[in-house]
Formats: structure tokens, C-alpha cells, sequence
């Protein structure tokens, strides 16, 4: 079945208002978080594993310098050649205070402006220190991190790029197998996400999660297809093969004696006769066989005349009229449809309104003031206008819109193209809304639209409910939208937007 056009719902943001991410870049900024942690992590651990190494080794070539020189300190020898120095002024402080504990020590200082390694231990009442060239290890070990710090950077970039060029590609294999999801929810039954090329790289045997799910959603589209299928096969040869009996029992039961007993039999049999011909309308329009025959048509003139023909109390208003393309026998299909179902469901009165929201400057139709007030004509007497439908009225009917429509159809056109030039934009869209004032549409018409069979809603009477199936299938056919809803003030609200002639 056909279901009305829904908007389609926004993507939820992200805290604080933030819009969403896609999967592809939450995978490759994940990976990219990961990769940057790993190699910091790393080059952590590289860093104080070579400058222990490192700086160890100046620190125990300035210790054998420290002892050698106190030897030379302890027997009065020349320290020429080393690097010793008594009680500098340099030495830095936790240094000598070490020292004064009798321990001996290391660490980095300064001497004459220039970065050294400082040993020093006590000799005497004095502080023995030695010193070593520790510029050359410093500059090795800013080296060092700026080369870490250099292959970190590309490696997390060739890790960042191959895994968004990965989420990328499971990203669109999703993305593909989701647009074909929403094909299918909206009635292409034929869509397939192997088709599209989702999972024409997997090998048998060998697919992964993503294939998986294709695979999966193309079986269930399938198994969908069929049921489908079969339901309309049903429908339509149940149909079929009540039509010929129901027609010969029609005949016959007009055999029948006149008298209260007849009229039951004949009003039974016509209800079954149009259950009929109700089922067999949806089997074409489930099968997708029916193509519009398309003309040129005045719209108030056309909607006029449908409800004329129903012979029910029905007001119609035609606050702004239209040239609209579209079947006339199809519209008035749609119409019959959704004014009987007013009827039969909800409460009088029963409004059809005529208008073109943001046409001011259009014309108004003939004999109709453009203000927005009652325009077009109640039509009452149900008797009187049933008898002009079932027999001559017909024809009177399309008299009257071929008469009229002539010259108002010609009206109209010329009136919305000027005002389409003077707007510099297309003319705006004609529509039809059927109004009543009984208790309104059920909520799960609104959100899933008409189901047949369906009329269990509290306080809508009784019925198939196919009316209202047919009237979306053919406003599907002839490609222009129809939508329910319920009015502020209470009451069922149909709306027709068509598409207007160029």
C-alpha cells in the first residue's frame, strides 16, 4: 500500500548542540587518538631510555675523573689534564650540600656560561669537583625527541589517513545499504543493495559484518517482495472472480418482487458489488501499472462538479482558482473518496476549499470574491443531485465543467502567469482540503497512514476502509501529495497540493 509522504526527521546533535559525527570520522579520529597515544607513549619511553644511557655514561666518565683527581689531590700531584676545580662558585647548591655530608654527588650546572656536568665529593675542608662538556648530550637529546616527536607526527598521519580512507569505505558500504533500506520503506520493493555494489568486492565465504548486513537486507526485501506479491495475486483473483457472480446475483435479485425484502438484497449486493470493485482498484495500483492521462483543467470547476455528483451536503468554497494539471477522472476519484469518507466518519458540516496560499495577486474565480469569502456554492438536496449522477446529471455535469472550464481555464492561466512575472518566481501551488468537524483522524493514521481493513478508530463509524487506501494510490499515480491531519479546532483535515499548469 501507498503511504502518504512523511518529512523526513533531522539528525540528532550532539551535546550542547553540536552537530553529529558520521561513523567514517569518529573511526578515523578514534584511530588517530590511539595512534597519537601509542606514539607519545613510546616516545616517552625512548626518550628516558637513551638519555639514561646517555647521560649515565658522561656521569660515570666524570666519577672515574672525580676519583682520579682525588688521588692526585690526596698525594699533592698536578691535576693538569683534568677538569677539577676546588670549591668552584658554580657548583650548584643541593650539590654542595651533599657534599658537606661527606657524600659525593653529580648533576648539571653551569661553568663560564656553559652547561657541564658537575661531580664533586669531599677532600678535606674543601669541595672537590670535576666537570665534563655536557652541550654535545644536551643537543643529542633535543635531537632525539625532535626526531620522536617528527615520526610520530607521520605515523600518526599515515595511520589517520589509512584509517579514514578504511571508515570510508565501510561508511559508504553503510551508506549505501541504508539509502537502499529507505528505497525500500518507500515502496521500491526491487531495490537491492547487492546491486548497488555494496558487496561486490566480498569474497564467498569470506564476507565480512557490512556484507552481512546487506546480505541480510536484501533477503528481507526479497521475502517482503514476495509476501507482497502474493497478497496482491490474492486480491486481485478473489476479486476477479466475485465480479461475475456478484453480477449475475445483481441481475437476478432485480427479479425479485418489489417490497422491503428486495431493497435489503439489492443494497447488500451493491455494497459487495463495490468492495469489489474496490479490491480490484488496489490490485492495479499495487501493481503499478497505472499511468495518468494528463490534461489542462480549471480547478474549481473540476472540484465543483466532483461534489456536485456525490449529491451530498457538502460546501465548497473557492477562494482562489487554479489551472491545474492532472486526470480528471482520477482527482475525482481522490475527491469522491475523501468527502464520503467526511461524511461517513466525522461531523457536518463538511468543507472542500479551493485556494492558492500565496497567490494575492491571482484573479479570483468567476462570480467569486478573491478576499477569501465563500466563493462557490453549497450543494444540498441529497435526493435531487443523486438522481442527476446515477442518470442524466452526468452529462449535465460535464457540460457544464467543458462550458466553463473553456473560458475560465484560459482566465485563470493568463492570471497566474502575470503573476508569476510580476513575482519572478513559479506560481505557487493549487490546493484542496476537505475538512469535516467530527472527532479527527485516529493517531496511527497520522503517523502510519491509511491501512485497509482498518477502521477500528473510536468514534469514526464503520466501513473497509479502502476508501482512503484508493485515494493515496491514485494521488501516488498521478505524483502530487496528499496529507492527513487534524484541524486546531477539531475535525479531520485532507490536503491536496497539485501541481499547477506552466
Amino acid at each position: 500500500m501507498t503511504r502518504p509522504s512523511r518529512p523526513t526527521r533531522p539528525s540528532h546533535p550532539g551535546p550542547r548542540g553540536l552537530p553529529a559525527l558520521s561513523l567514517r570520522w569518529k573511526i578515523a579520529l578514534t584511530v588517530t587518538a590511539v595512534c597519537c597515544a601509542v606514539a607519545a607513549v613510546l616516545g616517552v619511553l625512548v626518550h628516558n631510555a637513551v638519555a639514561r644511557q646517555t647521560v649515565g655514561q658522561v656521569r660515570k666518565e666524570t666519577l672515574t675523573d672525580l676519583d682520579e683527581a682525588l688521588d692526585l689531590y690526596e698525594y699533592g700531584t698536578s691535576r693538569e689534564g683534568l677538569n677539577s676545580v676546588l670549591d668552584p662558585a658554580e657548583l650548584p647548591a643541593p650539590l654542595r650540600t651533599l657534599v658537606h655530608h661527606d657524600r659525593r654527588g653529580s648533576m648539571v650546572g653551569t661553568y663560564h656560561g656553559q652547561r657541564v656536568m658537575w661531580t664533586a665529593a669531599p677532600a678535606g675542608d674543601q669541595v672537590l669537583a670535576v666537570w665534563s662538556p655536557y652541550e654535545n648530550t644536551r643537543r643529542s637529546l633535543e635531537n632525539l625527541d625532535t626526531a620522536i616527536f617528527g615520526s610520530a607526527v607521520l605515523a600518526a598521519t599515515a595511520v589517520a589517513l589509512a584509517g579514514l580512507f578504511l571508515a570510508h569505505r565501510i561508511s559508504r558500504r553503510l551508506s549505501t545499504t541504508a539509502a537502499v533500506a529507505r528505497r525500500i520503506t518507500a515502496g521500491d520493493l526491487d531495490a537491492r543493495v547487492d546491486a548497488e555494489g555494496a558487496g561486490r568486492r566480498a569474497r564467498p565465504g569470506a564476507k565480512d559484518e557490512v556484507a552481512a548486513v546487506a546480505a541480510a537486507l536484501d533477503s528481507v526485501a526479497g521475502s517482503l517482495q514476495g509476501r507482497l506479491q502474493a497478497e496482491q495475486r490474492f486480491t486481485a483473483d478473489v476479486a476477479h472472480e466475485l465480479r461475475t457472480p456478484l453480477t449475475g446475483i445483481l441481475a437476478s435479485a432485480e427479479l425479485l418482487p418489489e417490497g422491503r425484502p428486495k431493497e435489503m438484497i439489492n443494497d447488500r449486493l451493491r455494497a459487495l458489488h463495490r468492495l469489489t470493485e474496490d479490491l480490484l482498484e488496489i490490485s492495479r495500483l499495487d501493481s503499478g501499472a497505472e499511468r495518468p492521462d494528463l490534461a489542462a483543467y480549471e480547478l474549481g470547476a473540476l472540484v465543483r462538479s466532483s461534489v456536485r455528483g456525490m449529491g451530498l451536503d457538502t460546501e465548497v468554497r473557492v477562494v482562489r482558482d487554479a489551472v491545474v494539471r492532472t486526470d480528471r477522472r482520477r482527482l475525482d476519484r481522490i475527491l469522491c473518496n475523501l468527502v464520503l469518507n467526511a461524511h461517513r466518519h466525522g461531523r457536518p458540516p463538511v468543507v472542500v476549499t479551493v485556494d492558492v496560499p500565496g497567490a494575492g495577486d491571482a484573479a479570483p474565480d468567476d462570480g467569486h470574491e478573491a478576499n477569501g469569502v465563500r466563493g462557490a456554492q453549497e450543494v444540498r438536496g441529497a435526493q435531487e443531485v443523486r438522481g442527476a449522477h446515477e442518470a442524466q446529471g452526468a452529462q449535465e455535469v460535464r457540460g457544464t465543467h467543458e462550458a466553463h472550464g473553456a473560458q475560465g481555464a484560459h482566465r485563470t492561466r493568463e492570471a497566474h502567469a502575470a503573476h508569476a512575472s510580476h513575482r519572478g518566481g513559479p506560481p505557487p501551488v493549487p490546493v484542496v482540503e476537505v475538512r469535516d468537524h467530527g472527532p479527527g483522524f485516529p493517531d496511527e493514521l497520522l503517523h502510519r497512514g491509511p491501512q485497509r481493513f482498518r477502521t477500528d478508530a473510536p468514534g469514526r463509524g464503520k466501513g473497509h476502509g479502502l476508501g482512503l487506501t484508493i485515494a493515496v494510490g491514485q494521488a501516488a499515480v498521478l505524483g502530487i501529495e496528499l496529507h492527513f491531519t487534524n484541524a486546531p479546532d477539531g475535525g479531520a483535515r485532507a490536503v491536496l497540493r497539485l501541481e499547477a499548469e506552466d
